[in-house]
């Protein structure tokens, strides 16, 4: 049942139990209220001290991302800042999987220049200049907003109201990003949500592909020409809170699901299907900027690379 009405959204510094009258769904354009999110206010007795502080100098990094040569089934590492590792790919049975430390990464949420809807939100249609020296890799967002079991939140802007049990890609305003069924595993109580995308329900669940990954091909979304096995792309979490996308050319939903269990995903959510509209890059950094490379091998990308305005949403991986 999507509970739309009473329980939408439940996205503030200190999150709801559950769902009363307390909290009001937002309109597909509208805001949460200002008074569901306490972190728009903290520290506001302090703002003129803050003011006059001198502002802080920008931290340095001497990022490095290097796509393998010929990736093969164990980990390579793709980023590191000096010694410290980032994110490895690997490759496994025609699919590329990218794993995140979430310790030293930040997944950031795009808004595209058409999906979602409207101008100035805080990410938008391209690699912006507060990314291209931290920029580890980019890919593609979920289905298309009018699908259906979709939802689409940053801050306190609402593109798709959220629903109950979708499967939740949740990034927190202290930058960690966690994978689970809304209202039933995220946002985890008392921290605040700084975006939210939802995609159909949860493709993994505690380490485990959902049943209909076999059985039902079209629970995973239409695909063109009504073929099982084309592109398509998740994003998963891993027992130890790494971030694992994964993406292939031609791969059925239960391929893409063996590969990630395969890399101890726990849970993850199906992206976008289809080649038009599954990418994923890394980005090497050299003296004019960062420099795409294509993830999948093959893969017909996406126009500009995200380092151009794009119409769809997307999801960034930047150092932290």
């Amino acid at each position: 049942m999507h509970l739309r009405a009473a329980c939408a959204l439940v996205v503030s510094a200190t999150l709801l139990g559950a769902c009363g009258g307390a909290a009001s769904a937002p309109s597909r354009s509208g805001t949460i209220p200002a008074s569901a999110n306490a972190s728009t206010t903290a520290g506001a007795s302090t703002a003129s001290q803050a003011s006059a502080a001198p502002a802080p100098r920008p931290r340095t990094f001497a990022l490095a991302v290097r796509a393998p040569a010929s990736p093969g089934p164990s980990w390579s590492v793709v980023a590191r800042v000096g010694e410290q590792p980032l994110a490895w790919l690997e490759r496994r049975g025609g699919v590329t999987l990218i794993r995140f430390d979430q310790a030293h990464t930040r997944l950031i949420l795009h808004a595209g220049t058409a999906e979602p809807e409207g101008s100035g939100w805080p990410h938008g249609s391209e690699i912006g200049p507060s990314e291209a020296h931290r920029v580890i890799a980019g890919f593609n967002g979920g289905f298309k907003l009018d699908y259906g079991s979709v939802g689409f939140v940053i801050g306190r802007r609402v593109a798709v109201p959220l629903s109950a049990g979708l499967g939740s890609i949740v990034t927190y305003t202290d930058g960690a990003t966690q994978i689970g069924r809304w209202l039933a595993g995220v946002p985890q109580r008392g921290r605040a949500v700084a975006s939210v995308l939802q995609n159909l329900a949860l493709m993994i669940d505690h380490g485990a592909p959902a049943a209909s990954v076999e059985s039902c091909t079209t629970c995973w979304g239409a695909t063109l020409g009504g073929g099982v096995a084309v592109a398509r792309s998740a994003l998963g979490i891993d027992a130890n809170g790494d971030l694992v996308w994964a993406g292939g050319e031609s791969i059925s939903p239960s391929a893409l699901t063996s590969a990630m269990t395969s890399a101890r995903v726990q849970r993850a959510v199906e992206l976008d299907i289809n080649p038009e509209w599954v990418a994923g890059y890394l980005y090497e950094h050299r003296g004019g900027g960062p420099a795409a490379v294509p993830a999948i091998s093959g893969q017909p990308g996406i126009p500009g690379q995200l380092l151009a305005p794009d119409s769809r949403d997307f999801f960034t991986v930047i150092a932290r």
